[in-house]
């Protein structure tokens, strides 16, 4: 009888072993509205206000509006990766806003064309987003597009980076940003989904009334 108890458990075990674990659901929301898309720049590394993190504070906010709106997202990368120290990299974003540089990206975004709405994400970098995001903007045609910018910071707000954008975009049809703290983003979730939520709603309860008006 012992035997056969112990035959049982080493089969269970081995049976154990062998089978495969569940797959984790993935993390990153899935798109389902084709006309909304979420592009951002974002940069993991040291971080100011949060240290060394493995994903960027305006990846966090861009994966929490593609995941109320439905949207695609769709992130800005540099073919030359910036610097993972701090200040090193702001010495690289320095020197690039004096230079106007308008530096590679990894990868060009298909079909751009179809989509009506477009979240534009970015950390402030001296005042404006970082030149990468000036690359992609630069490279599509924006007439007609509804954009919705939002940006990361710790104390600049958006700065005057909405209206450098608007100068470099002026077909686009811009709508009011949201900004945030780079640790609120980083740190507390439940801040930022809501955060985000409140932001989302206020262009609802404006397209309704808009509406109301034209059928008056």
């Amino acid at each position: 009888m012992k035997r056969t108890l112990v035959l049982l458990l080493a089969s269970s075990m081995l049976l154990a072993c062998n089978a495969k674990a569940p797959t984790p659901p993935s993390e990153k929301p899935i798109p389902t509205n084709p006309k909304i898309l979420v592009a951002y720049f974002s940069r993991a590394g040291e971080n100011h206000s949060v240290g060394v993190v493995e994903v960027g504070n305006t990846q966090k906010m861009a994966e929490e509006i593609a995941r109320q709106t439905g949207g695609s997202l769709f992130r800005i990368q540099t073919v030359k990766p910036y610097s993972e120290n701090y200040k090193e990299c702001a010495e690289e974003a320095k020197k690039e806003l004096q230079d106007k540089a308008r530096p590679k990206l990894t990868e060009q975004l298909a079909h751009f064309d179809r989509y009506e709405t477009i979240y534009l994400g970015y950390p402030v970098w001296y005042g404006t987003a970082p030149m990468a995001v000036y690359t992609f903007i630069e490279s599509y045609d924006w007439k007609g597009k509804h954009v919705y910018p939002f940006a990361t910071h710790e104390g600049s707000g958006m700065d005057s980076s909405e209206n450098k954008l608007k100068k470099v975009l002026p077909s686009a049809i811009w709508h009011p940003g949201l900004s945030l703290f780079g640790h609120t983003a980083q740190n507390e979730p439940t801040t930022l989904q809501n955060v985000v939520r409140s932001w989302l709603q206020k262009d609802k309860l404006k397209d309704k009334l808009k509406n109301k008006l034209k059928k008056k």
